[in-house]
């Protein structure tokens, strides 16, 4: 019989259980011993939940208290040197240090896993890094799924691609030199999974879907080679893309399996099925593992005739990656419009889906009848609601006028007009625009969507909580304010809420890192502002202050990437209706007297093709939808955007192309290593190189704020560098934020004083 399994399965839980277990932990709420006892009462829910939905094969592993990478760099005995933790020593305590830092040390870098919005620790590697392997961090979890009568698939993140995704700390030297001894490590890992049992295992190789040196590609096989020979059957896993130009070398592997993601590129498998060797399976991932629409189950099964014609049971089934980036449970959510609601699939729902295929391909069409129907109804109303389709957008994009997402004047004409009424400093400082969302900050926004607050009352909670933003930036002596976005549940869900075309959940969570969690929105629809969205709340904190404040927007690629996309408009399309949308409200702040608006966009980065064909053609619908959102600013307006936790280096032009007139960027965790990029690249407006890593509870001192500016004044010209944190504040704590701005705004004006003949 066909076999199903998952390549991961989201570990948060479906009422964000982990998150609650976590914060309990950091807060001393719980003890150790009560953390992992409900950490392991969790995945030992999910393993049964699994067997009790058909997956033949549930995987284990996947569970992690943090990261997925930084388990694998656990298991093989490679903690940062830096941290001075023994590689059979790390306990809880110290795994959280590595993940959120110390007193002494900063946490690991952490940033974008492939084009997703999960964030992953990135490893460090030393010429001198050793790994020693540590199999009893897994082998506990394969005894648990074990004892439970679950047929145990343990999942590894492969040798080739936690070396790849790793940065080389001191000295620059070829990080394949490190992969002998990681082999060796990974030999006995799998030698000891084999040892207790276990059947198969799933080593997932992702970095197969970029355009990997030769050199890699060439590791491949005699890595392989090692790995095989005392290990279980392995299953190798790529995902996130085509691997079709790899497909005889990936053939040819001494492995016992290959899974590929049918979903993102479906015209692959034909590649893999011409010679496909007689002694392998090869696993189909045709469920969508990374959006929430219900499968096109009767496509689906079409697809798979010709493969399961030839392989019989050999072809396995699967999500096209790890569940990790989908909602929980659809079930749970009973306000959801039935309409939306039918088109859609959480993880459960696709746990179903898996199911259902197997039976198709092992009964026949015909025992499947009802699903199928069910299937093709969705599809056909989805494709036909008028929930979908609003003319008026089309028709405004269709009209658009030539150049119409060009700033009026360059940035040498616009930026003198703006400092002649700004009248800033040198070396200026901000915050990135949100502020701690403190209890009853919370309190108060969940009384009101119960209705137990009035209206009127709510804004005056938050009126009160923006003043009160104000005076402490005023306090501090920042030089341009925020209004600190207390009103703001999430940067993309709270724009969603008031643009059409968007629908929302009450529970669809996914991870974002550690504990923290993102509800992304369903864009399901055309994108239009029936009504402003964020004037008032700025109007109203402009009026508390003589000092500038900054309107707060999320920019349109963020908003796309950070929500579930409908599937039947090119991405670009979608993208430049939010861009539009957005303009309005550009347009509504500038008229209420705000003529500083920050367009945040974090995630433009993350969106960037995984191969290099396909990445001009997304930089530049990318670049012209933030454009648009400009489109008709004043010159004496000042454009900021913000960008965090990716690598930006390779794409600076294109960040150049924005032609915002302040950039803010994510520096401090990599210890100003983009500076290096900047170097090369002369960035041609402004920009703030963030100096405080705000996803660490550890506040910094001045003088290692100092250093970081004194990096960055190397290589931007002092008249161009703005003094800023990483990101946003909201999960962080009053006293914290007040510690570490102070110590930000003190150097910045030190700085200044000793730079200021120069400028």
């Amino acid at each position: 019989m066909t076999t199903t399994h998952l390549p991961g399965f989201p570990r948060i839980g479906a009422k964000r259980e982990l998150k609650i277990l976590l914060e309990s932990y950091w807060k001393r709420d719980i003890c150790e011993a009560e953390l992992l006892a409900g950490a392991r009462e969790l995945r030992q829910r999910h393993w049964l939940l699994q067997k009790g939905a058909g997956v033949d094969l549930p995987p284990v592993g996947d569970f992690s208290l943090y990261d997925h990478v930084l388990d694998a760099q656990l298991l093989v005995g490679a903690a940062p040197a830096r941290f001075g933790f023994a590689a059979d020593a790390i306990d809880t305590e110290r795994y959280f240090q590595l993940a959120r830092g110390n007193a002494s040390q900063p946490a690991l870098e952490m940033t974008k896993w492939f084009d997703t919005n999960y964030h992953y620790l990135v490893p460090e590697w030393q010429t001198d890094t050793a790994f020693r392997a540590q199999p009893e961090r897994l082998l506990g979890q394969v005894r648990e799924a074990l004892a439970l009568g679950v047929r145990a698939k343990p999942v590894l993140l492969g040798p080739l691609s936690l070396l790849w995704l790793g940065k080389c700390k001191g000295r620059t030297f070829e990080r394949l030199q490190l992969l002998p001894g990681l082999l060796a490590a990974y030999r006995q890992i799998l030698a000891a999974l084999r040892e207790a049992g276990v059947e198969w295992v799933q080593i997932d190789e992702p970095i197969l879907a970029l355009d990997l040196p030769p050199a890699w590609l060439d590791a491949f096989p005699a890595s392989y080679r090692q790995l095989q020979a005392d290990a279980p059957a392995i299953l190798l896993a790529s995902y996130f893309g085509g691997v079709a130009e790899h497909a005889d070398l990936l053939k040819a592997l001494p492995v016992a399996g290959l899974h590929l993601d049918l979903a993102r590129a479906p015209q692959q498998l034909s590649a893999f099925l011409a010679g496909f060797p007689a002694d392998k399976v090869l696993s189909a991932g045709v469920i969508d593992g990374r959006n929430v629409w219900r499968a096109d189950l009767s496509a689906i099964l079409r697809q798979l005739q010709a493969a399961h014609a030839q392989l019989g049971d050999r072809l396995w089934l699967a999500p096209s990656c790890s569940l990790l980036h989908s909602p929980f449970d659809l079930a749970a959510e009973i306000a959801l419009a039935p309409d939306i609601k039918a088109w859609l699939a959480f993880a459960v729902q696709k746990l179903n889906e898996l199911r259902t295929l197997q039976r198709g391909l092992r009964l026949g069409r015909d025992a499947i009848a009802g699903e199928l129907a069910g299937s093709d109804f969705a599809q056909q109303q989805k494709q036909h609601s008028p929930l979908i389709h609003l003319p008026g957008v089309r028709q405004r994009i269709a009209a658009l006028p030539a150049g119409a997402d060009r700033r009026a004047s360059p940035y040498p004409v616009r930026a003198p007009l703006q400092q002649a009424w700004l009248r800033l400093p040198p070396l200026p400082t901000t915050t990135i625009g949100s502020f701690p969302q403190t209890a009853a900050i919370r309190a108060s926004r969940a009384a009101y969507k119960r209705g137990e607050l009035a209206a009127a009352d709510y804004q005056k909670a938050m009126e009160g909580e923006i003043e009160l933003a104000i005076r402490r930036q005023e306090a501090l002596g920042l030089d341009v304010l925020v209004h600190g976005e207390a009103e703001r549940n999430d940067m993309v869900e709270y724009f969603g809420e008031q643009l059409s075309g968007f629908a929302f959940t009450a529970g669809g969570w996914v991870q974002s890192y550690g504990s923290r969690c993102v509800k992304p929105p369903i864009l399901y629809g055309d994108v239009s502002r029936p009504a402003a969205m964020t004037v008032d709340w700025a109007r109203y904190a402009q009026s508390l202050t003589a000092k500038p404040v900054k309107g707060m927007l999320t920019g349109p690629v963020t908003i796309l990437q950070w929500s579930f996309v409908r599937d039947d408009l090119p991405r670009s399309e979608v993208c430049r209706q939010i861009a539009l949308a957005l303009n309005d409200e550009v347009r509504g702040l500038e008229a209420a007297g705000i003529r500083v608006i920050q367009i945040d966009e974090p995630a433009i980065r993350e969106g960037l093709p995984l191969k290099r064909a396909d990445r001009d053609g997304y930089l530049a619908w990318a670049g012209q939808a933030f454009r648009l959102s400009c489109h008709g600013v004043d010159d004496a307006t000042q454009i900021h955007t913000h960008m965090c936790y990716s690598e930006f280096g390779d794409i600076l032009p294109a960040i150049a192309a924005l032609d915002a007139d302040v950039i803010t960027i994510e520096t401090s965790r990599s210890d100003m290593a983009l500076l290096a990029d900047f170097s090369r690249f002369r960035y041609p407006n402004a920009i703030g190189p963030g100096v405080y890593d705000i996803h660490s509870p550890r506040v910094p001192a001045p003088a290692e704020i100092r250093q970081l500016l004194e990096k960055a004044l190397q290589v931007i010209p002092a008249a161009q560098l703005w003094v800023n944190p990483d990101c946003g504040l909201k999960t962080r704590d009053w006293p914290e934020v007040e510690a570490a701005l102070a110590a930000m705004v003190q150097v910045g004006r030190e700085l200044r004083e000793e730079i200021a003949p120069a400028v």
